[in-house]
């Protein structure tokens, strides 16, 4: 697994993009789109998909966001880079790109397909 130099690394990252996804989904959840008086029903149906692409990113920034808590715990209880699913170590590569990877690449990928 990585040096305690490169965890500190890791969790100063996790941390940082932790604290802009909590920032952006507050904004999120509390700034309207529009206001639906007065528009034409062309005005209304852009609203409409404004409002679901803005949920579809809460909801992937929200599963972000959990995936983040989740390495940062396992950082603090010495199990990060670990599998969740087989239990060997992810690779530092991985977990370069994807610091908050739970799977090494195969057990991923075979969740993937699962799906």
């Amino acid at each position: 697994m990585s040096t305690n130099q490169d965890l500190k690394k890791i969790k100063a990252s996790l941390i940082e993009r932790k604290n802009e996804l909590k920032e952006h989904l507050h904004k999120l959840s509390t700034e309207k789109v529009s206001d639906e008086q007065g528009k034409d029903p062309g005005d209304q149906a852009l609203s409409a998909t404004m409002e679901n692409l803005r949920s579809s990113l809460q909801d992937t920034e929200l599963q972000e966001y959990k995936r983040i808590k989740q390495a940062l715990a396992k950082i603090e209880d010495g199990t990060y880079g670990i599998c969740i699913d087989c239990g060997s170590d992810i690779s530092e590569k991985r977990l370069k790109w994807h610091p908050n990877a739970a799977r090494c690449l195969a057990c991923q990928e075979a969740f993937e397909d699962k799906r």
